[in-house]
């Protein structure tokens, strides 16, 4: 089942960054779908499920928004990570 989120925004913030309304909605949806995989809350995969897109494009994306591939909370994760290479 899918739902509908509506967000009410000011004409002039589209405007601003030079985008169409369908742009506008993309760029909005693309962004909050990066946000929750940054911060641990979804999968890559489900994000690019629901961008409609491949897995390596939306990780391509990561770096346009200037989001790390590689999504360590802290230093330790990254040295368990090297040492288990």
């Amino acid at each position: 089942m899918e739902r509908i989120i509506q967000v009410s925004y000011p004409e002039s913030l589209a405007h601003y960054l030079r985008l169409v309304d369908t742009d506008f909605k993309n760029e909005i949806k693309t962004v909050s779908l990066i946000k929750l995989y940054e911060i641990g809350k979804i999968s890559s995969g489900t994000a690019a499920k629901i961008l409609g897109i491949s897995r390596i494009e939306f990780l391509q994306r990561l770096g346009k928004y200037q989001v790390s591939l590689f999504n360590y909370k802290d230093e330790s994760e990254l040295t368990d990570d090297i040492s288990n290479a």
